[in-house]
């Protein structure tokens, strides 16, 4: 499968901001915990974050296709860590029901859907698991290995579901920042179990492909 990357409709834009050299002033709107070369995404452009992409092959196009807005994608994140694609784990039991895991070889169906949608108002995206209609949370409230879990388990979008999303153009790659507790979102790729390639909004910093991840359009 030829690795793409997701093309935004016209609502969605990377600033252009420079690039702070080392040791110089963070540019505007980038915190220090962001390395050079990640801009934030957001509403405000009319560009594309990249021209001619090509799109995943949409598992909904025979039979029940997903409607999206205006300011709404479908999309499929797949993890740079292990290249897999991120679920939605409707069958697990509670309190686990939803959690994310990046664990499938391809997209399947809605298991590894998602509606991502802009807020203006907020200025932050919400993901909404195509699996369940459910919001993706921060389970901030969490113990142990599991705090800070993602799970598809809310019906509106509030603090717990919103993301500030950001982009490496070089690296043709994105990462989520959690509004909850302001850390970036990592897939475990360490973890054993149930819980193996879970996401968690657990990072500091984007350090490198535990954070980073592919965006697919399944918009087409």
């Amino acid at each position: 499968m030829t690795s793409v990357i997701l093309s935004l409709s016209a609502l969605l834009a990377v600033s252009v901001s420079t690039s702070p050299t080392a040791g110089a002033t963070p540019v505007a709107g980038r915190p220090a915990a962001v390395p050079g070369g990640w801009e934030k995404v957001d509403g405000a452009g009319s560009a594309r974050v990249t021209e001619g992409a090509e799109s995943l092959r949409s598992p909904f196009a025979a039979g029940g296709r997903v409607s999206a807005s205006a300011e709404t994608e479908l999309v499929a994140l797949q993890s740079a860590r292990n290249a897999q694609f991120v679920a939605t784990e409707v069958n697990y039991a509670a309190p686990h029901t939803g959690v994310l895991r990046a664990r499938s070889l391809d997209v399947g169906g809605s298991w590894e859907g998602f509606a991502l949608e802009w807020d203006e108002a907020s200025a932050t995206f919400a993901m909404k698991s195509l699996a369940n209609n459910r919001y993706v949370a921060v389970e901030k409230n969490y113990t142990g290995g599991a705090q800070n879990v993602l799970r598809a388990r809310s019906t509106s979008a509030g603090g717990w579901e919103r993301f500030v999303l950001w982009h490496n153009e070089v690296l043709g790659r994105w990462a989520l920042q959690s509004t909850l507790n302001g850390l970036f979102v990592t897939m475990e790729n360490g973890y054993t179990g149930s819980l193996q390639y879970s996401l968690r909004a657990r990072s500091a910093d984007i350090t490198g492909s535990w954070e980073e991840f592919v965006l697919y359009d399944l918009g087409a």
